[in-house]
């Protein structure tokens, strides 16, 4: 669980610094890279959320 919580933290990190190089240098592919980590991110926390909802309800 830490280690989810440790990953999840750094993923987001490199997410707002690849935006933070996004609005620095204007380049499309900074902005391209932080959208791809968020959608990845948000995606594994719902599936790591919903294996911890059916290990404990079933």
């Amino acid at each position: 669980m830490l280690l989810f919580r440790w990953v999840f933290l750094l993923l987001l990190l490199a997410a707002g610094v690849s935006f933070v190089l996004y609005m620095a240098t204007g380049q499309a592919r900074y902005k391209r890279f932080g959208v791809a980590i968020v959608k990845w991110t948000v995606i594994s926390a719902f599936a790591f959320f919903a294996v911890l909802a059916l290990e404990r309800f079933l």
